[in-house]
């Protein structure tokens, strides 16, 4: 695991074409100075898994306003303040696979897991089930789910020690463990590092050895 003394330090690498699994209920939990970075860094061609498509102007929306996002993978891509990606999905210019909540952070888990695939009964009956494989269990139907890998994983958690163990706080966790899980490579922003042995063991919900690089912002 590697601190990093700058947020460009911590993009650095990133690649053209990359799955980038991004953290954040909303904005809480939303890496923001990492998504920055990664807009100078200038990967583009990204495919975006997130729970929704970004707010306002900053953050993963900005990263869409720059046209560095050919496809987005979400639960909610139309909340009230996703005016830049309701403009591109509209003209054309970005692709959506819309995932609902539950399955979205099921694939994300199920991959960190390394199980192949789950069967989910949210979905069934709907356009979003077609061309899945769907079984019947104990007379309830169900739906193929395949898991969600990321290249790169970017996070946003509260603390980190020196090790790269993370504590979050309130709905910054929400997305951010599994994704951690689920990257070959994972990012994470905190607002400071502290000591290994700071933190309380029980406190922590991502264990260092998720977790590639860390930086303080």
């Amino acid at each position: 695991m590697k601190i990093c003394d700058t947020a460009a330090e911590a993009v650095d690498g990133i690649e053209d074409g990359s799955t980038v699994l991004i953290g954040g209920f909303g904005m809480a939990g939303m890496p923001v100075q990492l998504i920055d970075a990664l807009i100078d860094q200038g990967a583009t061609d990204l495919t975006v898994v997130s729970n929704n498509a970004g707010n306002g102007d900053t953050g993963l929306a900005a990263l869409l306003a720059q046209g560095r996002v050919r496809k987005v993978v979400c639960s909610f891509p139309r909340q009230a303040d996703s005016w830049v990606f309701d403009g591109l999905y509209r003209d054309g210019k970005v692709e959506l696979e819309l995932v609902p909540q539950g399955n979205l952070a099921e694939r994300m888990r199920a991959a960190g897991a390394g199980i192949g695939a789950f069967f989910s009964p949210t979905g069934v009956g709907t356009p979003l089930a077609e061309g899945k494989e769907t079984r019947e269990i104990d007379g309830r139907t169900y739906v193929l789910e395949l898991p969600i890998r990321g290249d790169v994983a970017l996070v946003g958690a509260h603390t980190a020690d020196r090790m790269g163990n993370l504590v979050y706080r309130k709905t910054a966790r929400n997305f951010g463990p599994v994704m951690a899980t689920a990257a070959s490579t994972t990012i994470v922003q905190v607002r400071e590092v502290v000591d290994t042995g700071e933190l309380d063991p029980e406190a922590i919900v991502t264990p260092s050895i998720y977790v590639d690089r860390v930086v303080a912002v």
